[in-house]
């Protein structure tokens, strides 16, 4: 049995696409090249690795199996890269964090300026997700390290209690609301919503939320960056769901008044996740250390 990287990284871009097409389009391979090359796999291990239907492929038994496998050959290949293949541009490492909305708005940018300003030689590649598939996606080799939500699911993982990260609801000041001590999403249906993008982390946690409840929010503006939802709050356009440190810092300023949200999933705490910390690459475990550091400085926001 053999296979290249070519072939695992194939196999990989299939399954993610759903198509062999799709695959290959993302391996830049012909299609005829692609299905001999998945044709070659199969023959080569004596079993079919993809079911072939007309809405597309997904992996059998066996191709569940060798998907593990390639992520992991795949993952170790970018890390020798990144520990090796970067020497001659003046970089010793590369780490590859996910985080969620928060992290990457509030919390993350304080702190990874100060790991890059210590370590010069090491790059972070830095992406946002919703919890849950940071999770997946540390659990799986996919990455390095993750900042999630603690309400994920972690099992298998090494995690790390990083910082408080409740939610609250932003409302304008002089909102019928503004006098509650503390309020729950179900007091918010049928207010008018201020949203982050439909693709965000924690505008698909509010969205899920709400549908426990049976409802669905309203969304008058959708924007990029917590900061332009605040703004749009202490406009008066509308209320939001947002992490407290973001409305603490707007609320002078822009008039929001934050409201401590009283369900259950709106007291998080963000994490930090990895699948075995002495396995971590270098530079990954260097980035381990600082964060911890950080945690230990840093002073909780009210």
């Amino acid at each position: 049995m053999h296979f290249d990287l070519t072939d695992l990284r194939l196999f990989v871009n299939v399954h993610e696409a759903g198509t062999i097409t799709g695959g290959a389009g993302r391996s830049h391979l012909a299609l005829a090249s692609a299905s001999e090359r998945i044709r070659g796999m199969e023959d080569a291990l004596g079993t079919p690795l993809l079911v072939r239907g007309q809405r597309g492929v997904h992996p059998t038994a066996a191709g569940h199996t060798l998907l593990h496998h390639a992520r992991l050959v795949l993952r170790q290949m970018e890390h020798l890269r990144g520990d090796l293949g970067d020497y001659g541009a003046g970089v010793a490492g590369h780490v590859r964090l996910l985080c969620n909305t928060s992290a990457l708005s509030e919390h993350l940018p304080r702190a990874l300026a100060g790991f890059l300003a210590r370590h010069p030689r090491i790059s972070v590649e830095l992406e946002e997700r919703a919890s849950p598939d940071i999770a997946d996606a540390v659990r799986a080799g996919l990455c390095d390290l993750g900042v999630v939500s603690d309400a994920a699911d972690l099992q298998g993982l090494v995690a790390l209690p990083w910082r408080p990260d409740p939610l609250v609801l932003a409302v304008p000041k002089g909102h019928a609301l503004a006098g509650a001590r503390a309020v729950r999403l179900a007091d918010a249906a049928g207010l008018d919503f201020i949203g982050l993008a439909e693709d965000s982390a924690l505008q698909a946690l509010v969205a899920q939320q709400a549908r426990r409840l049976g409802w669905r929010p309203r969304y008058r503006v959708r924007v990029r960056h917590l900061e332009a939802v605040c703004q749009l709050v202490g406009l008066g356009c509308g209320v939001a769901v947002v992490p407290r440190a973001a409305a603490a810092r707007h609320a002078r300023t822009l008039r929001v008044r934050p409201l401590r949200l009283a369900d259950d999933w709106a007291a998080r705490t963000l994490v930090l996740c990895m699948r075995d910390r002495e396995a971590l690459p270098g530079p990954a475990r260097q980035l381990v250390r600082h964060l911890q550091e950080d945690m230990a400085t840093a002073v909780p926001k009210r």
